[in-house]
């Protein structure tokens, strides 16, 4: 396959994409006024699953700022990410099904990049232990090497990971999300190709495109908003996401796969 049928990440959003972060992180204390009027949680468990290199440390202002309104948010608790380890894919779905039994709640994953595909695989093999899975730059459809700049460091640490007959599956070659799906992206992403990021959209799965950088996603004002408006909706009231008419040009029209 030609990569100019999957996409490919222009080089000059991967150089700059860790300074664009910088500045979006710079700019969440002046938007933390406008986060705290997002709609409000009600206790239910979510789960912040961390992207590839990365632990809770990197998750900690998204879960910090999901608690302040009102949702009972937890790291993942596996260390840093390096892959689909045994250790991750043999874990991830034991705690999940442990906090929705403790809750008495099905839990809410959100996942980063390489996290998020973790969050889907597990709302594939428990279904009913998860409410709704979000992701932020995740590659779910992921399908040629060169859709994400971090396939060296991925395939360095592949010593690591659990044979390829235990990984999980592209998107592609898999039924719809048995749960509600909101896929968060960026064409403006510099680590990972948008168009391995979105999915069908129909009446539980959606995609919100926003201006986020790849390592932006976890502090930007726009994504946490988007994730905190996603979550506090009742069980069982799955709906669109609906932009704030204040922020409305912060949430360009999303794209969409064709049938």
């Amino acid at each position: 396959m030609k990569t100019a049928d999957v996409g490919s990440v222009p080089l000059p959003f991967f150089l700059t994409d860790h300074a664009r972060s910088l500045m979006t992180f710079g700019c969440l204390a002046a938007a933390l006024p406008i986060l705290a009027r997002a709609p409000r949680g009600d206790g239910r468990p979510v789960i912040v699953l961390p992207g590839l290199g990365a632990g809770d440390l990197s998750t900690r202002p998204l879960r910090s700022y999901l608690q302040s309104i009102g949702h009972e948010a937890s790291g993942w608790g596996l260390g840093i990410n390096l892959g689909p380890t045994r250790k991750v894919l043999n874990g991830i779905t034991p705690i999940v099904e442990e906090l929705a039994a403790l809750h008495d709640s099905p839990v809410a994953l959100v996942g980063w990049s390489l996290g998020g595909v973790f969050a889907r695989a597990v709302a594939r093999q428990v279904p009913e232990a998860v409410s709704q899975v979000i992701t932020l730059g995740s590659p779910f459809r992921f399908e040629h090497p060169h859709q994400a700049r971090s396939i060296k460091i991925y395939n360095r640490l592949s010593p690591f990971h659990a044979p390829e007959h235990e990984l999980p599956e592209s998107d592609i070659r898999l039924p719809v999300l048995p749960v509600p799906a909101s896929s968060i992206y960026s064409r403006l992403d510099g680590i990972v190709d948008w168009r391995s990021c979105i999915d069908h959209v129909d009446s539980s799965h959606e995609n919100i495109q926003v201006w986020a950088s790849h390592l932006g996603y976890g502090h930007d004002p726009t994504v946490m908003w988007a994730v905190a408006d996603r979550l506090a909706q009742p069980a069982g009231t799955w709906q669109p996401f609906v932009p704030p008419q204040i922020a409305e040009l912060a949430f360009p029209s999303p794209h969409a796969l064709s049938a």
